[in-house]
C-alpha cells in the first residue's frame, strides 16, 4: 500500500516537526542512553509518542520499530512495519543546529515501500514510494551522474577514511564531507548534492530505512558494505554498513574497499 501510506507518513512528519520545533534543543531536558548509545532528549520522546499515536492509530495492523521504543518480537509477525527514528541527529538538535531529521518508513516483507525524511528546521521534505519516484518538496530527485571517481565528495564519518579500510588507501579523488544525521546524508546523495556516502560500522535500521528507498527511487544504488541489497525488520535490526551513490560511484567505492 505505498501509494496510500506515503500521504500518511508526510502528514505525520509535518506534525512531528511542529512538536520538535516547540523545544529548544540547547535547553531541552536530555540524558545519555546506557552503554554509550548517545544522547536522547525530551523532544525525541515527545516526537516518538506523537508518531506512534498518529501512525499506529491509522494502521493498527502494522508492526512498530523505533529507536525510542523498547523493541519486541511482535513486529516480526506483521506483514508491514513502521521503522522510525524520531530525531536522527540528536546531537545536532542538542547543539541548536538544524541538520536533524525525522526518518519515517514502512517496510513490507523486508523491503521499504514508503519513506519520508523531514528536516523541519530547514523545511526540507524528502519522500518516496515504491515505483513512484523520489522527491524533495515536490521536485523529482536524481543522484549525481559522475562516471568516475577522479574528483568526488563522499559523505562519511572521518574513521571511514582510515587507510586500513581500503585496499590501496583512500582513492586520491575522494574528498570527505560530513553531516551529523545519517538519514540526511542519504537524502543529500539522492538529491545529487554529494556524489556518494558510506558507513562502515553496523547501522540501526531506523537510521537508514527511509533513506534506502529515497536513494533507490532517485536512481542511485544503495547497498550494505558487501554490496547486497538492504533488508529490514530483521530480528536484530542492524545492517552491515551502507554504501550509496550513482552506479559508477557506488562501484568505485565498493571496488576500493577491503572486504569486511
Amino acid at each position: 500500500m505505498p501509494a496510500t501510506d506515503l500521504p500518511l507518513l508526510i502528514e505525520a512528519a509535518r506534525a512531528a516537526g511542529k512538536v520538535a520545533l516547540g523545544y529548544v534543543g540547547t535547553t531541552a531536558r536530555r540524558w545519555d542512553k546506557p552503554g554509550g548509545a548517545g544522547p536522547v532528549t525530551e523532544a525525541d520522546i515527545a516526537v516518538n509518542d506523537l508518531l506512534e499515536s498518529h501512525l499506529r492509530g491509522a494502521r493498527p495492523d502494522y508492526g512498530w520499530l523505533s529507536e525510542e521504543t523498547e523493541d519486541s518480537g511482535d513486529r516480526l509477525a506483521q506483514e508491514r512495519v513502521f521503522i522510525i527514528d524520531p530525531i536522527d541527529g540528536t546531537r545536532s538538535f542538542v547543539d541548536g543546529h538544524d541538520t536533524w531529521a525525522h526518518s519515517i518508513a514502512v517496510a513490507e516483507a523486508g523491503v521499504v515501500t514508503a519513506a519520508v525524511i523531514f528536516l523541519p528546521g530547514r523545511d526540507l521534505l524528502y519522500s518516496a514510494s515504491a515505483g513512484g519516484g523520489a522527491y524533495l518538496n515536490g521536485s523529482a530527485l536524481h543522484p549525481d551522474r559522475a562516471t568516475d571517481t577522479g574528483d568526488v565528495e563522499i559523505l562519511a564519518a572521518r574513521p571511514a577514511f582510515d587507510a586500513k579500510h581500503w585496499q590501496n588507501g583512500v582513492p586520491p579523488g575522494f574528498r570527505l564531507a560530513y553531516r551529523p544525521s545519517l538519514a540526511y546524508r542519504m537524502a543529500l546523495v539522492a538529491q545529487g548534492r554529494y556524489d556518494g556516502m558510506l558507513v562502515l560500522r553496523r547501522c540501526w535500521e531506523w537510521d537508514i530505512a527511509a533513506g534506502d528507498l529515497i536513494l533507490r527511487e532517485s536512481g542511485a544504488v544503495c547497498t550494505d558494505r558487501s554490496g547486497s541489497a538492504l533488508r529490514f525488520n530483521n530480528p536484530t535490526p542492524l545492517s552491515d554498513g551502507v554504501i550509496a551513490g550513482g552506479a559508477a560511484i557506488h562501484a568505485g567505492i565498493t571496488g576500493a574497499l577491503r572486504p569486511a
